[in-house]
């Protein structure tokens, strides 16, 4: 059995300077024209694939490239897009870059095109770390969507093709030179091209080498010569005659695949005014959809209503479903939450601070199994020695450990209470226990009295452990597990405290003059009330992390905290997806009983218009925001924000499959 390759960073690029235009050695090519890079982008892609005319009166239009380099192809599309307020509703755009710049060399080469300067600032605010995989940034109030894609394009546009949704408008090709980058330029990129297509779909590129020009004809395409820009003779661009080439079918069982309804209204109803429940209202409301929240008592008055909560993530040096999206949440969460903050929406002290987290660690060096993945990811997380530590949290004696420039603490009601403030979204609360009711054109919400509080075509149940209880998903297998915090008055040392600490629990910078901390984690206990030991085990293993501190001073002599019941699931990862129809699921996928790893080419059984959200566990705030885009474009039939494979990991019937797998059902 082969071992999972370790996890590193997207290698960065070699680079050579003239003045502010990047080379690069390896390659031994620039990464823009030195006449006028922007006017070579208009000139070779905007106008090469007739942008914006083509995009004029379409709901959605999509760019993908091959070649992310300095940005400035989609900076060039953003801007055209931008003019022409109006003429397409959502810009789409795709690119695939395997050796990305990293932030300050992006921010140098982009620093010439003031013209752009209203564009180049929020790609810059948000541009993720180095990351393998895909990367979703949005603009404009999501208008414009930006999915960058760290790796090798044939890698990756292969995991493209399996996302049913997902066709390509039109193409900028855009690697280094085909003679210096044969890699990229090869018969099974323009095969992959003709494939992602949509019919009719447009390229352009700045090289006319005949192996491009022949290897885009034999795929389908019209190619046609143009004169080049500046001192390149030609370009050329063309447009797929052909209808769009099939796709080669999934090389595993699709039980993951479902059609979604196609609603008369786009009104949707969640059940669940948590994280979980105001994300995903907030992402539907982004699209334009009417949305009524519902929740038995109030905003945040479960799970997420603890007074502080860490956005932390957790590294292994082990590709995984769960690493990948551990680390993907994790920088899709900050750049929300940056944004709330940036734009006032929520207030920096009040509702929370990306102020930094440190994780202890008792040892370090190059034989820890995490050493070579953070060496090359000082953008996401760095290691600190005792003395950059306390420099870093502010408390003198602070552990040594690993820091995430990018995490820090929020307090989840009030970033529920942020995304729910939209005219789109209507919030009902009080509402009492309801229940789930399938109905000819949707579904509703019914009170203890059988008369419906909400109906649509579209529900979202996002009710942490309470999300069982419903006939329709009364058999996943969620976990409660039951955690208690303690607050500690800020005083003596505790004042100077400015970032989160996380070890065996946590503790954050002060809100109002208090120190949230723990929080304890004790399976299946569902006791209400607080509890003076587990306040003690709270403590404890604060002292423990923090020996150099006095603590004691600190505790409050009547114990305040808070208790909440974290929703778990057997694999740690959320369920976020559409509900199966558990028993035309169980028949069409019966035969895994026998061989579990038997081929069935069928698509899965999914109850209409039913999603779930839920089994979050500790890390509803960094999980959360990227569950609901994923939910958001699974109810809209639009690409996805995560790749395929990860979206499999994340439905809620891959407990079916195990199950099937396992004879147990």
């Amino acid at each position: 059995m082969n071992a999972t390759p370790p996890w590193q960073a997207a290698p960065a690029p070699e680079l050579n300077w003239e003045g502010d235009q990047p080379h690069s050695p390896h390659f031994d090519d620039y990464y823009y024209s030195s006449a006028d890079g922007l006017e070579e982008s208009q000139y070779v892609f905007l106008q090469g694939n007739d942008l914006p005319a083509a995009w004029q009166q379409r709901a959605r239009f999509t760019i993908a490239e091959t070649g992310f380099g300095t940005g400035l192809n989609f900076l060039a599309a953003w801007q055209a897009w931008q003019q022409q307020p109006g003429q397409c509703q959502t810009l789409h755009y795709i690119s695939y870059e395997k050796f990305p710049l990293r932030q300050a060399d992006l921010t140098r080469a982009l620093q010439h095109w003031t013209q752009l300067e209203r564009f180049t600032q929020p790609l810059l605010a948000t541009y993720p770390p180095p990351l393998p995989g895909l990367h979703r940034l949005s603009f404009n109030g999501g208008q414009v969507i930006l999915d960058l894609v760290f790796g090798d394009v044939l890698e990756a546009s292969k995991e493209h093709l399996l996302d049913p949704n997902l066709r390509i408008d039109c193409w900028f090709l855009d690697g280094f030179t085909p003679a210096r980058n044969p890699d990229m330029w090869q018969p099974q990129l323009y095969q992959r091209m003709a494939q992602l297509s949509a019919n009719g779909a447009t390229f352009a590129t700045f090289t006319a080498a005949g192996e491009v020009r022949r290897g885009l004809s034999e795929a389908g395409f019209s190619v046609t010569k143009a004169s080049g820009y500046g001192p390149k003779r030609e370009v050329c661009h063309g447009q797929l005659l052909q209808t769009a080439a099939p796709r080669p079918e999934s090389p595993a069982t699709p039980w993951h695949h479902h059609n979604p309804i196609q609603p008369r209204v786009r009104h949707a109803i969640v059940l669940g005014a948590g994280l979980a429940g105001a994300t995903v209202a907030a992402a539907l409301a982004r699209r334009g959809w009417h949305v009524t929240v519902l929740d038995e008592n109030e905003v945040a008055s479960g799970a997420s209503g603890n007074r502080q909560g860490v956005l932390y993530t957790r590294l292994s040096h082990r590709s995984s479903d769960l690493n990948s999206f551990s680390v993907h949440s994790y920088s899709y969460a900050v750049r929300l939450y940056q944004a709330l903050l940036g734009s006032g929406a929520l207030q920096s002290g009040s509702d929370g601070e990306l102020c930094g987290a440190l994780h202890a660690l008792a040892t370090w060096g190059p034989s820890h199994e995490l050493f070579d993945t953070v060496q090359s990811l000082p953008e996401l997380v760095q290691y600190l020695d005792p003395a950059a530590s306390s420099a870093a949290t502010g408390l003198a004696d602070s552990p040594a450990g690993l820091w995430y420039p990018g995490a820090g603490w929020m307090e989840p009601a009030g970033i529920c209470r942020a995304l729910l403030n939209n005219p789109r979204i209507e919030i009902r609360q009080q509402c009492g226990p309801l229940s789930l009711a399938a109905q000819p054109q949707g579904w509703a919400l019914l009170d203890t009295n059988g008369t419906a509080q909400a109906e649509a075509e579209i529900a979202i149940l996002a009710t942490g452990i309470s999300s069982s209880q419903f006939a329709a998903t009364d058999w996943l297998p969620l976990q409660k597990i039951r955690g208690q915090t303690t607050e500690l008055a800020s005083s003596g040392d505790l004042q100077e405290l400015r970032s989160v600490i996380c070890h065996d629990g946590y503790i954050a910078p002060a809100s109002a003059n208090s120190h949230c901390i723990g929080a304890t984690f004790d399976i299946d206990d569902t006791e209400l009330a607080l509890r003076a030991a587990d306040h003690e085990r709270n403590l404890q293993a604060l002292e423990r992390a923090l020996p150099a501190l006095n603590l004691r001073q600190n505790a409050r002599q009547d114990w305040q905290g808070r208790v909440g019941f974290r929703c778990a699931s057997p694999d740690y990862l959320p369920m976020a997806g559409p509900v199966p129809d558990r028993e035309a699921f169980i028949d069409t996928f019966a035969a895994l009983r026998r061989n579990a790893r038997r081929v069935i080419p069928e698509a899965g059984a999914y109850l209409p218009g039913l999603y779930l959200s839920t089994a979050h566990g500790s890390r509803g705030l960094t999980s959360t925001p990227l569950t609901a885009e994923l939910l958001a474009a699974q109810i809209c039939n639009e690409p996805l924000p995560v790749t395929t494979a990860l979206a499999r990991a994340l439905n809620p019937a891959r407990f079916l499959i195990r199950d099937l797998s396992r004879n147990r059902i």
